[in-house]
C-alpha cells in the first residue's frame, strides 16, 4: 500500500506531514520490535530533524529499539558534531537519547555479510546486454540485528542510477565494494549525459534485484524536497515509494532551458566538502552546456579532490569513458566507482587510441582551493577563485552564461524542439 502526497506547484504543511508520517508508521506491525532507519548523510538536502521528531513521537513508544544508520556509501564517516547538525539534536559518542546513530563503514570488511549474488545471466538481462558477469552482494551486517528496516531519504536526479533514493540506500548506501563498483561502472558506460533523470534505468534494475535478497521487512519514506520546502512524501514498499517520488522529482528538480549555454558557473554550497561530492555541479549541468562550452565549479572552501579516493584519482586523472574503455587492460584493476566518478566529472568525449589524443565535449574548470598544479595532474582546468566576481557573471547571463546558485541538486536540460 502506498501512502503519500505530492505536488510540484505547492508544498506540504507541517500538519500534512505529521498526518502522513503517522498514518504510514501506524501501518507497520512493529510493536515490541527493533527498528533501524537508513538515512542520508549531510550532502543531501533533507528535513531530517523534523523526521526524527516524528519517528520518536510515533515509533518511540512502540518499539524496543529505534536506531539510525547513515548510508554513507564510500563517503567519510560523520563526526558527532556533523551528526548533531544532521539530526537537529546533540549526538554524543554516536548516541542521542536512547537511539544509536551508526556510520556505515564501507572500508571494514568485518562489517559485511554476504547475502547472495546476481547471476551473470541476470546481469546480462538487467543491463540490456552491456555487462555479463556475476555480482556478489554484501551488506552491512548491522541490519540483521533488527526486525524492521525503514529507508528515509530524498529523491533527486542522479548521475549513476537516474534518480536517487529507494533501494539506493542499500546499494551503494550500506553495501560492499563489489556491487558499488559494478553499478557505478555500469552507469558510467551508459554515461551521465544519458542516464541522469532518465527514470527507471538498468542500474536501478540491478539495485532492485539485489534488494530482493534482503530477508528483513523493508519500508521506505521517499521525500521530494528543495532547500526551502517539502513538495512531497511517499511511503510504502521501497520500489513503489521511490517510483512515486521520482515522478514528482522529474517535475520539481529538472529545469528546462530554451538553449544551451557556452559557460556555466556552478556555485557549490558547503554541504559538499570535496570534489567527489561537489562534482554534482558538473553532473547536473552537463546536458545544458553547448559543445565546446565550459562548466566552472566554484567552491573556494574545497581543498581536496576526495578524502576517500584522492590518491587513486591522482593516479588516473579525469577522463571521458572511452579513454578507459579503449585502454581497459591498463585500468581494469581500478575500482569501478572511481573510474565512474572520473568519467562523470570529465563528461562526454572521445579518445583516439592510435594518437593518444583525448577530446572532451566540454571543458571542466575548478575554481576551488585545489592548486593549479593538482588540477593539471588530474586533467582539469584551473581558475583562481579570487578572480571570480559573482555580480559580473550574473550581469552577463544574457551572453550565453548561466550562474547556478546552490548548484548540485537541480538538473538542467535543453528543451526538445
Amino acid at each position: 500500500m502506498l501512502i503519500g502526497k505530492g505536488d510540484p506547484n505547492c508544498n506540504l504543511t507541517d500538519d500534512e506531514l505529521n498526518a502522513l508520517v503517522r498514518e504510514s508508521l501506524d501501518s507497520l506491525a512493529v510493536d515490541g520490535k527493533r527498528v533501524l532507519i537508513l538515512i542520508p548523510d549531510g550532502t543531501r538536502t533533507m528535513p531530517m530533524p523534523r523526521m526524527v521528531d516524528l519517528f520518536e513521537q510515533f515509533l518511540g513508544p512502540r518499539v524496543t529499539a529505534l536506531d539510525y544508520l547513515v548510508a554513507l556509501g564510500t563517503h567519510r564517516p560523520m563526526t558527532d558534531d556533523q551528526l548533531s547538525k544532521l539530526l537537529g539534536r546533540r549526538v554524543v559518542d554516536g548516541q542521542v537519547g536512547a537511539s544509536h546513530i551508526y556510520n556505515h563503514r564501507w572500508d571494514n570488511p568485518d562489517n559485511f555479510t554476504y547475502i547472495g549474488s546476481i547471476s551473470s545471466s541476470d546481469i546480462k538481462t538487467l543491463s540490456g546486454g552491456l555487462m555479463n558477469q556475476s555480482v556478489p552482494v554484501r551488506l552491512n551486517r548491522l541490519i540483521f540485528a533488527y526486525d524492521q528496516l525503514i529507508i528515509c531519504g530524498p529523491v533527486f536526479p542522479h548521475e549513476v542510477v537516474g534518480f536517487s533514493g529507494g533501494n539506493k540506500y542499500f546499494f551503494p548506501g550500506i553495501a560492499g565494494a563489489e556491487i558499488i563498483n559494478f553499478t557505478h561502472w555500469l552507469g558510467a558506460v551508459m554515461t551521465n549525459y544519458k542516464i541522469i533523470g532518465a527514470g527507471y534505468t538498468p542500474v536501478r534494475a540491478v539495485i532492485d534485484r539485489a534488494a530482493s535478497l534482503i530477508d528483513r521487512p523493508v519500508a521506505c519514506f521517499s521525500l521530494v524536497v528543495t532547500h526551502a520546502a517539502l513538495s512531497g512524501i511517499f511511503f510504502g514498499p521501497a520500489q513503489e515509494a521511490w517510483q512515486a517520488a521520482a515522478a514528482l522529482s522529474a517535475q520539481k528538480h529538472i529545469i528546462y532551458v530554451e538553449k544551451s549555454f557556452r559557460r556555466v558557473l556552478s556555485v557549490m554550497p558547503e554541504i559538499y566538502d570535496d570534489l567527489w561530492t561537489a562534482a554534482k555541479g558538473m553532473y547536473k549541468l552537463e546536458p545544458a552546456v553547448a559543445d565546446g562550452g565550459e562548466v566552472v565549479i566554484y567552491a573556494p572552501h574545497i581543498t581536496e579532490v576526495s578524502y576517500t579516493h584522492g590518491q587513486l584519482i591522482d593516479q588516473i586523472g579525469y577522463h571521458c569513458r572511452d579513454y578507459f574503455m579503449k585502454q581497459w587492460d591498463k585500468f581494469k584493476d581500478y575500482p569501478g566507482g572511481v573510474l565512474a566518478h572520473s568519467t562523470h566529472v570529465k563528461g562526454m568525449g572521445q579518445y583516439d587510441l592510435q594518437t593518444g589524443i583525448e577530446t572532451a565535449r566540454i571543458q571542466v574548470t575548478l575554481a576551488t582551493g585545489i592548486s593549479p598544479e593538482r588540477c593539471r595532474t588530474i586533467n582539469l582546468g584551473y581558475l583562481d577563485p579570487a578572480s571570480i566576481a559573482l555580480r559580473e557573471w550574473e550581469n552577463r547571463q544574457a551572453d550565453g552564461i548561466l550562474v547556478v546558485p546552490r548548484a548540485g541538486e537541480m538538473l538542467y536540460r535543453v528543451k526538445q524542439s
